[in-house]
């Protein structure tokens, strides 16, 4: 789309910047903005060869502490180029604010498909299954990379990632909460008194889902993963049960639970846990520690909606359609809560 009018920025002085810092970079310069990204605003840049790339900026206005970190996208992404992890190409970060106004970065424009409904409606029956081993095979070798070998052994503290998250979150929840929701204060009680005993270490992408890959047009395969701002060292069982959150959330979210899988040609969540422990060698997790990472996932989600909700009132939300963040921080926390009630065989 065309960009808007809060996140236009001095084209001029970009070209200069890609001119000194983005090798083979020709005048004039075509700045388009996408619909989507809730966070950070992104745009198509089309140079005077053809050549695409893609900008990410800070947005403007007063953000939230350690939010939206560009320069830490940039450089997990040119540490993961590195990898067989598929990442576009990195080529420039400015964090200087006189340049367009917040500090950006910018990549390879990854020529592809992005699949926005789990349900795959543009994938054929007998292709869709491969679209989701896809995804889990990617995931998989995410996890599986040496973040040591990489440069990335601060990119995060190792062990108790949850437990970080957690406050992490529920401090952001409280700096934008709206309203008082019962299901939240209760999580935010329960959650950190019932952690899991030890977990393991490996390089996150934190917001790993369907929408946030770039898949070959014609293909099964995924060309790049993109939107690594909240990436960080962290437990690989949070971000399994993130992704497998789609088979618990009902349909008028976007979620699997209440469709028919197999007349879709959907796999099972429990098919795609076991085929992911499969390629990384890791012993399924027992029924109740799964259950507690769901909730904390559900938790999680409804902290980061609240967010984006919050900035959508105070006009600084990148994405136009953030408002309707705010519809689903209370069903996400009282479904949440909902899990931890059934775990303990109590009344919500």
């Amino acid at each position: 789309m065309a960009v808007q009018e809060k996140h236009r920025f001095d084209v001029q002085a970009l070209v200069r910047f890609m001119a000194a810092r983005v090798a083979g970079f020709v005048e004039p310069l075509q700045v388009e903005q996408f619909k989507g990204g809730q966070s950070n605003p992104t745009y198509r840049l089309t140079d005077g060869g053809g050549r695409r790339y893609v900008l990410r900026r800070k947005p403007p206005g007063k953000l939230l502490p350690s939010a939206h970190a560009v320069d830490r996208e940039f450089r997990v992404i040119s540490a993961l180029n590195r990898t067989n992890v598929p990442t576009p190409r990195a080529y420039a970060l400015c964090e200087d604010d006189s340049v367009i106004g917040t500090a950006f970065y910018i990549m390879e424009y990854c020529d592809g498909r992005v699949l926005w409904d789990p349900l795959l409606p543009e994938v054929p029956k007998e292709g869709r299954l491969a679209i989701y081993r896809a995804k889990f095979e990617t995931l998989a070798k995410l996890h599986a990379v040496d973040y040591v070998a990489l440069g990335l052994a601060d990119f995060g503290r190792p062990g108790s990632y949850v437990a970080r998250q957690i406050s992490r979150w529920g401090k952001q929840y409280k700096a934008s909460e709206t309203e008082k929701i019962e299901s939240m204060d209760k999580l935010l009680d329960w959650l950190p008194a019932h952690l899991p005993a030890g977990d393991q270490t490996v390089l996150v992408h934190g917001d790993y889902r369907l929408d946030n890959m770039i898949f070959h047009a014609a293909e099964p395969r995924v060309l790049g993963i993109i939107d690594w701002e909240i990436s960080t060292l962290g437990d690989p069982l949070a971000e399994l049960s993130y992704l497998c959150m789609l088979w618990r959330t009902p349909r008028d979210w976007g979620g699997l639970d209440g469709h028919d899988l197999q007349a879709l040609g959907l796999p099972t969540e429990r098919e795609m846990v076991a085929y992911y422990c499969d390629l990384s060698r890791r012993v399924p997790p027992d029924p109740g520690l799964w259950e507690f990472y769901m909730a904390y996932n559900l938790f999680r989600v409804s902290c980061i909606r609240q967010g984006v909700y919050a900035r959508s009132l105070d006009g600084t939300a990148s994405n136009i359609r953030a408002a309707d963040s705010g519809k689903l921080v209370r069903p996400a926390a009282d479904l949440a809560w909902r899990l931890v009630c059934d775990m303990a065989g109590a009344t919500p």
